[in-house]
């Protein structure tokens, strides 16, 4: 079976990176193969019969020349897995996919399901989902109806019948719709959405729209969602802005959002800043400090200063939040001068972001802020976890800097306990 265009095209948007490469190779028993191959005359049937009047020395001998087509087609299958194997246990990731595409070439519709059960008993198919989607992809073009069937019976990840759905959409939305409404029953949401979703998504985006939307709340919706904001993404911002305003459903906007903040962010951060502001609500509030933090990260200046323009609240915390987050990552003690500056807007999660971010390059300054955060169960255990990490790699730095600091009794209790010998 030759894998037509839109095949291909559709097995690539399932794997989410690396195109396949075609092209073929003469494998045994293919056209190239027999033309090469020499053959020997068989005895005439006139020979035969003079050398055995009676006729039963040539029946034998017809008996022994003809093939077993039994046997044959055993030995043809045998030899067909054995060269599967072959192929995906290869190193060469450009060699196995022409191989695979010129394999998958000669299959007929029928031995898809051995081909598919031979790859998965080699216990690669992490390694190879590549391979794994291209072979799904290839049978699900042959016979979805086949395809599915055995993925439903054999496979539990999801990934198989993901990758068959995706690949049917593509070619027959509606049929692969309908299956995947036939096959799923009760409330939650239908898992089988989501390879039709993604596919749909790249060629058919109101539809996939509609489906997604029509899905109760779950971690179906989600990874549908996830499969379908990349095609959106590549239509740009506005596009994308404007499909998440029309979302009506509250948790699916807010979660559409958070998802796309993070991409937008790297091309457009004061776009991406003043969309979350304009529009209030938990995305803004889990987001807008990875958006500051991803501005300020290019581009140090111009977020400190976006940062300075807002107006005392929680959106201008979670700004500094951000800004010291990717800050400290560059230039710890630059951080800090932020940090003394805006006392005012800083909270324990900006102390212990700061923190987190400056420990790896300066845990002496780092340690020193963690006194002010206000929370006492907080401090104790950001104290007990920043001390063991230091006092494992740089013992000597870290009983320095407590022998010049004071830390709380709880602290050094237990530093203390976890230094001290176990008794056999």
């Amino acid at each position: 079976m030759k894998l037509p265009p839109a095949t291909t095209i559709t097995a690539a948007l399932v794997i989410g990176a690396g195109g396949f490469f075609i092209g073929r190779l003469s494998l045994p028993g293919s056209p190239e193969a027999i033309a090469s191959a020499g053959s020997n005359p068989a005895p005439t049937r006139s020979s035969s019969r003079a050398a055995d009047p009676s006729g039963q020395a040539a029946a034998s001998a017809k008996r022994t020349t003809r093939p077993d087509s039994s046997r044959s087609a055993t030995t043809t299958a045998e030899a067909r897995l054995k060269r599967l194997e072959t192929i995906v246990r290869g190193e060469n990731a450009l060699d196995r996919n022409r191989a695979l595409l010129a394999f998958i070439d000669q299959l007929a519709p029928g031995d898809f399901e051995a081909a598919i059960a031979q790859f998965r008993s080699l216990g690669i198919t992490e390694s190879r989902f590549s391979e794994y989607a291209m072979l799904l992809t290839a049978w699900s073009q042959a016979d979805p109806l086949a395809a599915l069937t055995y993925a439903t019976a054999n496979t539990r990840s999801g990934f198989a019948t993901t990758t068959i759905l995706a690949s049917w959409a593509a070619t027959d939305p509606d049929a692969a719709i309908r299956w995947a409404e036939a096959n799923h029953s009760g409330t939650e949401a239908n898992p089988y959405l989501t390879g039709i979703i993604r596919s749909l998504g790249a060629t058919d985006p109101a539809r996939a729209t509609a489906l997604l939307t029509g899905m109760p709340r779950s971690q179906e919706r989600g990874e549908a969602l996830d499969a379908m904001l990349p095609h959106l993404l590549a239509q740009g911002s506005d596009a994308t802005r404007a499909w998440i305003s029309a979302i009506s459903d509250e948790s699916l906007r807010n979660g559409s959002m958070m998802r796309a903040a993070g991409q937008l962010a790297q091309t457009d951060p004061k776009g991406t800043a003043d969309w979350l502001l304009a529009n209030p609500g938990d995305a803004t509030k889990r987001s807008f400090d990875d958006v500051l933090g991803t501005w300020a990260a290019t581009n140090r200046d111009a977020a400190v200063a976006y940062f300075q323009a807002l107006p005392t609240g929680e959106e201008r915390s979670n700004a500094l939040r951000g800004v010291i987050s990717a800050v400290a990552s560059q230039d710890a003690a630059a951080a800090a001068k932020i940090l003394d500056r805006y006392t005012g807007d800083v909270t324990d999660g900006t102390i212990q972001s700061f923190v987190w971010h400056s420990f790896g390059s300066d845990p002496a300054l780092a340690m020193t802020y963690i006194g002010r955060l206000a929370d006492a169960g907080s401090q104790e255990r950001m104290y007990n976890r920043t001390l063991e990490t230091w006092l494992g790699r740089d013992p000597a730095g870290a009983q320095a800097w407590m022998q010049r600091n004071t830390l709380p009794e709880n602290v050094l209790r237990n530093i203390q306990n976890k230094a001290a010998p176990t008794t056999p």
